[in-house]
C-alpha cells in the first residue's frame, strides 16, 4: 500500500478571532464535481478550537467559499469549553451528524475529553444534538474519550473511538487507544472494548481513526505516537470483520524530507471519489498551516 502526496491543497490564513490558526481534522463533504466542503477545527489565541469550513476543488485548489465560525467552543462549565475536534459525518433518517471530541480543563487539572454530536443544519450551521455529552466516560472508559468515526454497515451503526487508559506510562507518554462500539439506532451504544492492538514504545498514543470498507475487509488509518519523542505519524490497520484488527508497521505514507509536513503527519480523513481513494491530512504543528491531500496508488 502506497500513498502519493499531492501537496498542500489549503493554505490557512486567519479568518476571525475564533479561527486565527490551524485547519486541523479535515472532514470532506462532497458538493459537486471535484468540489468538497472541508470542515476543520481552527484555534483562537488561547488555543481553544472552533469549527469552520472551506469549499474548494481538491485538484485545482480553487477556493469557492471560506466560512466564518460555524460552531464555537462552549462556556466554561461545558464539556467542550476548551475546544471541538471533529470526526466524520454519518446519517440517521436523512439527518447529517458529526461526532466530535469536546475538550475541557477544569480546576487547572489535566485536560480530558468526551464525545459530543453536532447536527448539520440546512443553513450551513452546526448545532449540538444532544445538548449535553453524547458518549461519556463510564466503567469501560474511565479517563477520557476522543475522536469518533461512525458508519452504518451491515444493518447497524459501528463506531471506532479513542479512550485513555493512562495519562502516563514508563516512557512518559500517555496510553490512548482505539476502541469499538455498536448501535442499532445510532444513538444508544454498546461498547466492545479494545480494537487496535497497542505496544508501549512502538504505538501507544492513537487519535482520529478513519475507516473505509472494501471487498477485502475494513481499512483504518490513524495518528499515533510511539513514546520515544517522535511526533505524530499516520498508522494503518486491517480487519476482516471490523472487530479484530491487525496493525501494520507501514501505512504507506510518512513525513516529507522538508516543508510543511516534514516533522509530523496526523489526523487523516480517507474518502473515495470517482473510483479512487484519497486522504486529507495535517502536517507540522497539528495542522497550523493547513491540510494536504494524498491518493492511494498501490491498492
Amino acid at each position: 500500500m502506497k500513498w502519493k502526496k499531492l501537496g498542500k491543497i489549503f493554505e490557512f490564513q486567519p479568518i476571525n478571532e475564533d479561527l486565527l490558526s490551524h485547519a486541523s481534522n479535515p472532514l470532506a463533504l462532497h458538493l459537486r464535481d471535484n468540489v468538497f466542503r472541508v470542515f476543520f477545527s481552527g484555534r483562537n489565541k488561547d488555543n481553544k478550537s472552533s469549527v469552520g469550513f472551506v469549499d474548494l476543488d481538491i485538484f485545482t485548489k480553487k477556493i469557492y467559499n471560506i466560512s466564518g465560525t460555524v460552531f464555537k467552543y462552549g462556556k466554561e462549565d461545558s464539556f467542550y469549553s476548551h475546544g471541538v475536534s471533529i470526526g466524520n459525518i454519518y446519517e440517521i433518517d436523512e439527518n447529517k451528524y458529526i461526532g466530535f471530541m469536546g475538550w475541557q480543563i477544569k480546576n487547572n487539572e489535566h485536560w480530558r475529553g468526551d464525545i459530543g454530536r453536532l447536527i448539520l443544519d440546512t443553513d450551513e450551521k452546526l448545532s449540538l444534538d444532544p445538548e449535553d455529552v453524547f458518549i461519556g466516560c463510564d466503567e469501560e472508559d474511565k479517563v477520557s474519550l476522543s475522536y469518533p468515526w461512525i458508519i452504518f454497515d451491515e444493518g447497524i451503526y459501528k463506531m471506532w473511538y479513542g479512550s485513555t487508559i493512562s495519562w502516563s506510562s514508563e516512557n512518559g507518554e500517555m496510553i490512548h487507544v482505539i476502541k469499538y462500539a455498536t448501535s442499532k439506532d445510532g444513538n444508544n451504544w454498546i461498547k466492545h472494548g479494545l480494537a487496535i492492538p497497542y505496544e508501549v514504545g512502538i504505538a501507544q498514543a492513537f487519535s482520529r481513526p478513519t475507516v473505509i470498507k472494501k471487498d477485502d475487509g475494513y481499512h483504518m488509518w490513524f495518528s499515533f505516537r510511539s513514546g520515544d519523542g517522535t511526533k505524530y505519524r499516520i498508522g494503518y490497520a486491517h480487519s476482516k470483520d471490523g472487530i479484530k484488527w491487525d496493525r501494520k508497521q507501514d501505512s504507506g505514507i510518512d513525513v516529507s524530507k522538508e516543508g510543511w509536513d516534514s516533522e509530523m503527519i496526523c489526523y487523516p480523513f480517507v474518502f473515495k471519489h470517482k473510483g479512487e481513494t484519497y486522504m486529507l491530512y495535517n502536517g507540522n504543528s497539528y495542522g497550523k498551516t493547513g491540510f494536504g491531500l494524498a491518493i492511494l496508488e498501490d491498492k
